[in-house]
């Protein structure tokens, strides 16, 4: 499964939403209780946030998840 890459001819007003993300998750660690399984990313703050300050861009990565099967 590869991840949605926007388009690079449209601009994003908005980064991506971490708790839409399949690769997103929670961790038992009080001091860090995000976790981004794609980039191995262990944070206080969302995973997004984190590559928006590290890299200057939205997170490219995102996929979201996929709907429970009933």
């Amino acid at each position: 499964m590869s991840a949605a890459v926007p388009s690079p001819n449209v601009p994003l007003t908005r980064g991506p939403d971490c708790w839409q993300c399949q690769h997103f998750g929670l961790t038992y660690d009080v001091r860090l209780p995000y976790l981004c399984r794609l980039m191995g990313i262990r944070s206080r703050i969302l995973p997004a946030i984190e590559v928006l300050r590290a890299d200057g861009r939205f997170c490219r990565g995102h996929a979201p998840k996929q709907a429970a099967a009933s």
